[in-house]
């Protein structure tokens, strides 16, 4: 998986026209599937006290790609204009003015992989019972002597049965759905932001720059990583992860009505009001989704994580896949919208937003979200 980060990021950097770009980015989001034996990992080798904080760890690199990310971008982006001394024209890194911040990306990519080679396998199925087991199937297969073709039927009949079992699991499942109505909704926001804090004044957004946002989004981005190490874990263990999630959707709804109000400041006040604005914003959207991380991780049995993990991965990538689309033909219908009397402008755009988060609230509540009957937390 990482290195298909490496490979398609670096060839995203390489892109010389729109579908190679689209493409590129298309495969390299396909095949990055590490989130989910992140989480997976993460509740396995912490007990059940401490998984908010492992989720929050998880959780926490996002926070730090929010901090160096735009920053690389903003500062590597287009070397050969910001540094002329350094980078020519005519060198590759003039030629393809977007290749820099994508390959020191995943030359820490590689090296990430390299050290993961030395992370322990958590899962350690060398039961008693699993050792008796064992013991009988090989008995089984020297007294009848089952053909490969067999052992392949009943390994994926297991598989299938298990697959099975994880679907009609409804404490999994409804958490999964809940959780892929935030992310589309996340998602949204996310492209959404960034459009309307560099859209024109006329058009009601901040005649931001890119810089200027990068800047916004490093900000929020450090103080999210402050608040999902030392602050996340005390609010779990004091309201639990489905009335944090409640709590936190509810109030995004009235923070984001007052986007459009912002945006009518200018100078200091803005700059702080917008920062404070959009740190508060990720916050919020991450008690959600730490939360429901913990209820999909609870709702399992260890051996169960893993495949867990990666159903919700993949809804939620379908879910995320609408969520740029959507925010940018959203944004696009709104600003032709000046003139109206009812919710003008970014007025629409974000009563929509909050339309979505108002339904991610409203499904957390019974009898759509379930709690875990039974706790399947790591106890060892």
């Amino acid at each position: 998986m990482v290195e298909s980060l490496v490979i398609f990021n670096t060839l995203f950097g390489l892109s010389t026209n729109f579908w190679m770009a689209v493409s590129t980015r298309f495969l390299l989001g396909s095949l990055s599937g590490i989130l989910g034996p992140m989480r997976a990992y993460a509740s396995e080798i912490c007990r059940k006290e401490y998984q908010a904080l492992g989720l929050s760890i998880i959780s926490t690199s996002w926070g730090i790609g929010l901090v160096i990310g735009p920053a690389l971008g903003g500062y590597l982006a287009q070397p050969a204009e910001k540094y002329p001394n350094i980078f020519s024209e005519e060198s590759l890194f003039g030629r393809f003015p977007y290749l820099l911040p994508c390959l020191i990306i995943s030359i820490f990519a590689l090296g990430v992989a390299v050290l993961s080679c030395w992370l322990p396998e958590t899962l350690h199925i060398h039961t008693k019972n699993k050792v008796l087991e064992d013991s009988y199937d090989a008995l089984e297969a020297t007294a009848y002597g089952p053909s490969e073709k067999g052992n392949m039927q009943n390994s994926e009949e297991r598989h299938q049965t298990s697959l099975q079992s994880l679907l009609k699991n409804w404490p999994l499942m409804s958490s999964i759905i809940v959780y892929c109505v935030f992310q589309l909704h996340d998602m949204a926001y996310s492209e959404i932001f960034s459009l309307w804090a560099v859209s024109p004044r006329k058009y009601g957004g901040l005649s931001y720059s890119t810089a200027d946002v990068g800047e916004v989004l490093a900000v929020s981005g450090f103080g999210l990583l402050l608040f999902q190490l030392f602050l996340y874990p005390l609010v779990e263990r004091f309201f639990g992860p489905i009335m944090t999630s409640r709590i936190g959707a509810a109030l995004s709804i009235p923070l984001l009505s007052s986007y459009p109000f912002i945006a009518t400041l200018s100078g200091l006040s803005l700059a702080l009001l917008i920062g404070c604005a959009s740190l508060l914003k990720n916050v919020l959207s991450v008690s959600i989704t730490i939360g429901l991380f913990l209820l999909q991780n609870r709702a399992v049995s260890q051996g169960e994580r893993g495949a867990a993990n990666g159903i919700s991965l993949s809804a939620m990538s379908l879910f995320k896949a609408l969520g740029p689309a959507g925010g940018g033909s959203l944004f696009s219908w709104a600003q032709k919208r000046q003139n109206v009397a009812f919710l003008p402008g970014d007025h629409m755009v974000f009563f929509v937003l909050n339309v979505i988060e108002a339904i991610g609230l409203l499904m957390t509540f019974k009898p759509f979200l379930a709690e875990p009957a039974v706790d399947n937390c790591n106890i060892s």
